[in-house]
């Protein structure tokens, strides 16, 4: 069979598509990549997959996505795909209209995370119900990482046989690794008693860290290490204002890491890991802390709820909030003993729930590959 694996950009293909394009071509079949061009296309091209660039915007401008749908429409009745997988709001729906369009015989989506899900203003939200209820139509397979959202389809009619595949990461890669902290740790100058909260994520407001940055201010027994970039195609307030502070307030106690390509190591040489985020589908960055044995303070919302079970593998605070995010970062902080339990705890449900070969595995059978 021939697939097409359609996302927005390279960050999501590289991270979140390429396990998946493995697996279906390790059960034999033809797996072809579509995505805005970008740097991080060439491990799936180094492993041999054919990458097609479509011009994707991640914006509602009605230019920018007509161009992107008819540069679909030719490439799907070019190449004969017999599944279009599509991911992600945007270019989920404009991959299944013009798959439709383009006369495609089968038509699977994931959802990462519902935009009507997210804060913004009611006719946004009501626009991407719409959007969402219409592309539900014309979807055979309807797939998402999180249960509550897989629930919300059947709910609201998007799709009555919606269905929650989770997300999942592999835990040969991710995992505690006592080599490597020490290494890093002393690479980075950081004694093993001090306590290193790591948050690893795209550098955007909806992941809270502006929240996250002054809940550190009132949290003097950890230090802060940010892993991640802000991609060009992202939106929202610049944060560099609010690192700058932290800079400042926190002097030793904050690092930015940048993009980091050993994300793994970074992890075994933290010891709890934080995503405040507003929302989330399912978020990987949570997974592979898990994995790697860490405790999650995170934010009591679709995903991470699904995640962390409050008191046994992390703390759940509200979103958008910055006491309580203190808190739990202090009482982590300031408590080895609780730490080790729950991060022993998380890696035991990690490896239950989210073990990528087990979700990908799931994914394919239930897309019939």
């Amino acid at each position: 069979m021939k697939i097409a694996e359609i996302t927005n950009v390279d960050f999501s293909l590289r991270h979140f598509l390429l396990p998946l394009m493995r697996g279906a071509r390790a059960r034999g079949h033809e797996v072809v990549g579509l995505c805005a061009e970008g740097p991080l296309l060439d491990l799936p091209r180094a492993e041999g997959f054919r990458v097609i660039p479509v011009p994707m915007a991640r914006s509602l401008n009605p230019v920018a996505q007509a161009q992107c749908l008819a540069a679909l429409r030719r490439i799907f009745v070019a190449e004969r795909f017999d599944l279009v997988h599509a991911h992600m709001p945007i270019s989920g729906l404009l991959a299944r209209a013009a798959a439709r369009a383009a006369g495609v015989p089968r038509i699977a989506y994931t959802c990462h995370g519902f935009l009507f899900n997210q804060p913004g203003p009611w006719w946004r939200r009501n626009l991407a119900l719409g959007l969402e209820y219409a592309a539900g139509r014309i979807t055979d397979t309807y797939l998402t990482v999180s249960e509550e959202e897989a629930a919300d389809a059947r709910r609201l009619g998007i799709h009555r046989g919606a269905t929650a595949v989770l997300n999942g990461r592999d835990p040969s890669v991710f995992h505690p690794d006592p080599a490597a902290r020490a290494a890093l740790r002393a690479e980075l100058g950081v004694a093993e008693r001090d306590c290193v909260v790591v948050v690893v994520s795209r550098l955007v407001r909806h992941k809270g860290y502006p929240e996250l940055l002054r809940a550190m201010e009132a949290a003097p027994a950890a230090s802060l290490w940010v892993v991640g970039e802000r991609l060009a195609s992202d939106h929202g307030e610049d944060l560099e204002p609010h690192f700058a502070r932290a800079a400042a307030v926190l002097g030793r106690r904050f690092r930015r890491l940048g993009y980091r390509h050993d994300v793994a190591r970074v992890l075994a040489a933290a010891d709890v890991f934080a995503l405040p985020s507003h929302f989330e589908g399912l978020p990987m960055s949570v997974i592979e802390g898990m994995l790697c044995g860490l405790p999650v303070v995170a934010t009591d919302i679709r995903g991470p709820r699904e995640m962390v079970v409050e008191g046994e593998t992390g703390l759940l605070v509200p979103p958008m909030t910055v006491a309580p995010l203190a808190a739990a970062l202090q009482r982590l902080a300031t408590d080895a003993a609780l730490r080790a339990r729950m991060g022993e705890a998380g890696r035991a449900r990690a490896l239950e729930r989210f073990d990528e070969a087990k979700v990908v595995g799931r994914t394919l059978d239930l897309l019939g590959l």
